[in-house]
């Protein structure tokens, strides 16, 4: 599966990355590749979450 990524400067440091097909997906990281590698662990979560049952 592929996800669209936008990467950002922060506004002091580092960066902010987001993915926009996934509603409230965002991760940070001082470089970019750190920043990459949070934000595919947190697009991970994110598809984890939205497939447990609720209850």
């Amino acid at each position: 599966m592929k996800f669209t990524v936008i990467v950002e400067r922060g506004e002091e440091s580092g960066y902010v990355v987001h993915c926009p097909e996934l509603k409230g997906c965002w991760s940070q990281g001082s470089t970019i590749p750190e920043a990459l590698e949070r934000i595919t662990e947190a697009i991970a979560g994110c598809l984890e979450a939205r497939d447990e049952p609720t209850r």
